[in-house]
């Protein structure tokens, strides 16, 4: 058997802490796992969600990324894995009335996207 030498490289990418739910990022994610490079840009552009831009962005960089250090082509590249992880929680204080303070808490996540090439 005949195996290309760009069959097995993978271009990775990972996003940490980026200010969004782990249940929203996942909705977006789940709708571009295992296509290819060209229909998930497509997907992600007309997309309706806020999720989509830090994705869509991921998913570029991680095309330039395997072209430019890996030679590969990004025609050929589809996204072999897309994972979201929660990440810590930044917890902040608000005044309130009567001197009382309310914990506000905000959400962060990890995205972790791997694009392969086909051929």
């Amino acid at each position: 058997m005949i195996k290309n030498e760009n069959s097995d490289r993978e271009a990775k990418v990972l996003a940490k802490h980026i200010y969004m739910s782990v249940f929203k990022a996942r909705r977006v994610i789940d709708q571009i796992r295992g296509r290819s490079y060209e229909e998930t840009l497509m997907i992600l552009e007309l997309m309706p969600y806020w999720a989509s831009y830090p994705i869509f962005k991921l998913v570029y960089s991680a095309a330039s990324n395997a072209s430019n250090n890996m030679g590969l082509n990004k025609a050929d590249l589809f996204i072999s894995k897309a994972e979201v992880n929660r990440g810590t929680i930044v917890k902040k204080l608000k005044p309130r009335a009567r001197g009382r303070s309310y914990l506000i808490k905000k959400t962060t996540c990890h995205i972790k996207i791997s694009l392969k090439s086909k051929i």
